[in-house]
């Protein structure tokens, strides 16, 4: 891992950027005040920032923080517009910058790069959302998700059961938009690593306890259950962790991200591995896994999120 410039801890003034406007907000509180103590703990002046669309550049000026650490989750906060902003201003931040930020938030866009890069993805394509909420846009399983959010946020799974989930995108146009992205289902285990710089840390095996892995399953305590090291085989892990690696690169991610993976291993077929998203801002709650891989690397949470801090640049 690259060794970054050292920041005393004493001496920098740290804004942490939490709460925002988007669906993820709650996410983002409990990611931002996390984040605050754990850097209060590591002797940075830090200070909470509950940002609000009409006073977050007249706060950022008359505070003038030496970084921002961002720890806004969903739309404005992780699609490269925070990112933007805070290099308008030429304020120092963490996570990634503005262009890859933004293609990592669009789902699709993300794909495309992740193909070329050589890594596996699973069949999707954009659809109408009225479409999605009348028909079947591609035989049955598959997964109906927003395009652009995060945090499992509007995630619904559709079997053979079912005609569709009309009513429920349909009642989620704010989320969703005017197109929804439909993927293909992958059955299997659900896999997750995180990149610190440029190490890719350790890989998770995550077993919901409700259903899927969805928002609540993400958040809720109790929700899954985390094994770490994940019970795969060793040139599985050692794959999940190359393709997170390229991944982060391909998008010319920095700081920490965290990749999510499919690991189908159903019996008469071939095992394969397949990359679901990227995370540019990874949540880092109590129950968060960024932190958790961190830890079974050797970083506490406070030396990852001084890392991080240490990490903050502008031009990234």
């Amino acid at each position: 891992m690259m060794q970054k410039p050292q920041r005393i801890p004493n001496e920098t003034t740290v804004a942490v950027l939490m709460g925002g406007w988007s669906a993820e907000r709650k996410v983002s509180m409990a990611s931002g005040e996390a984040c605050f103590n754990a850097l209060k703990r590591a002797g940075f002046n830090a200070i909470m920032v509950d940002v609000k669309r009409e006073t977050i550049s007249s706060v950022l000026l008359d505070m003038k923080p030496d970084v921002a650490f961002n720890a806004l989750h969903g739309k404005w906060g992780e699609d490269g517009c925070a990112s933007a902003l805070l290099e308008t201003l030429q304020i120092p931040y963490t996570h990634s910058g503005v262009l890859s930020s933004a293609i990592a938030m669009h789902k699709e866009k993300s794909k495309a790069l992740f193909r070329e890069a050589g890594i596996p993805v699973a069949e999707s394509k954009l659809v109408d959302l009225e479409i999605a909420a009348t028909s079947h846009p591609m035989a049955p399983p598959y997964v109906v998700k927003p395009v652009a959010e995060g945090s499992s946020v509007g995630v619904h799974i559709v079997d053979n059961t079912r005609n569709g989930p009309a009513s429920i995108i349909l009642e989620q146009r704010a989320i969703f938009g005017d197109q929804v992205m439909v993927e293909k289902f992958i059955p299997g285990k659900e896999l997750t690593c995180a990149v610190m710089g440029d190490v890719a840390l350790g890989v998770i095996d995550i077993v919901p306890n409700i259903g899927f892995y969805d928002y609540e399953a993400k958040y809720a305590p109790g929700g899954s259950r985390h094994i770490l090291p994940a019970e795969i085989p060793n040139e599985i892990y050692r794959k999940v962790q190359r393709y997170s690696l390229m991944a982060h690169q391909a998008l010319g991610c920095r700081g920490v991200s965290r990749s999510d993976f499919r690991y189908d291993d159903t019996v008469g077929q071939e095992p394969q591995v397949i990359l679901l998203e990227i995370n540019t801002q990874p949540g880092m709650t109590g129950t968060s896994l960024v932190p958790e891989l961190a830890a079974h690397a050797g970083h506490s949470f406070e030396e990852l999120v001084t890392w991080m801090v240490n990490d903050a640049s502008i031009d990234r």
